[in-house]
């Protein structure tokens, strides 16, 4: 990424700003930290690494990355993919690894759902994680992603629940972080085709049919009548309006406070 115009260099410098309000809000990383980067191959990982690299150039604390990705033996990349992903890890300065494996284990009898793809892959990732000592693996979901992960859990699952930009595991030994988690996906696609990062397609067959491609169409339909839609939804779960909550009530005279039944 070295023959970048001026105004590509401005637009990386713009983007790595983004994404440093949601590092800074959440205290993402610190100093000395090995963060490694899990790479899907798809735009929103090529572009938060090129963001996270950036950082190092200006920021005052200093810290390490290294990036891996998995890839399913199932739905295998093109050599020229890959050599294009590896090719632009180098151009960063960060050292990348590929590791093959079966998207399911041969001892799996259940029925197979996005679910278990996503856990067959953080467990992979924790285990590379814990060999390179990296107590921080950095995952490429955005604004839009939470957002779609809290309206998912609600209609699905029934849960008030989201995707949260700081997620530890194992008692905080370990912490997934989403240095994206307040940049739009909108943003995250214009750096992408206008450097060109070469991203590659998702070959799962269910990735245009899966419940998350229905949250995120209701949510661009909440943003014909509210721009502030997808935002909103983000933001929620740091607004709670504990008042409103069963067994949080707090007493108002009628009118005031809470609405009373009819």
């Amino acid at each position: 990424m070295n023959d970048l115009t001026t105004s590509q260099r401005r637009m990386v410098e713009r983007f790595a700003h983004h994404v440093g309000r949601g590092i800074a809000r959440f205290d993402m990383i610190g100093p000395g930290d090995l963060v490694l980067i899990g790479v899907s191959g798809g735009k929103d990982s090529l572009a938060m690494s090129l963001a996270l690299a950036e950082r190092r150039r200006w920021v005052p604390v200093h810290y390490e990355l290294a990036a891996v990705q998995v890839e399913w033996r199932e739905y295998p990349m093109t050599d020229v993919e890959k050599a294009a992903i590896e090719g632009f890890y180098a151009d960063l300065g960060i050292p990348f690894q590929r590791i093959q494996a079966e998207i399911a284990p041969a001892s799996f009898r259940r029925k197979f759902s996005c679910y278990t793809c996503s856990r067959n892959r953080k467990r992979i990732l924790f285990d590379h994680a814990a060999r390179l000592g990296a107590r921080k693996i950095a995952l490429g979901h955005h604004m839009d992603d939470i957002a779609a992960t809290t309206l998912m859990n609600l209609l699905f699952h029934g849960e008030v629940a989201t995707m949260m930009p700081v997620q530890r595991f194992f008692g905080g030994t370990l912490s997934i972080i989403r240095p994206l988690c307040e940049v739009r996906e909108s943003e995250v696609a214009r750096v992408a085709a206008r450097l060109g990062l070469p991203s590659a397609p998702n070959r799962c067959p269910n990735s245009t049919l899966n419940r998350r491609v229905l949250m995120k169409e209701l949510l661009r339909q909440a943003e014909r009548v509210n721009r502030h839609a997808v935002s909103n939804v983000y933001g929620a779960p740091w607004r709670i309006r504990r008042d409103y909550l069963p067994g949080m009530e707090v007493d108002a005279p009628v009118g005031e406070g809470r609405e009373q039944p009819r």
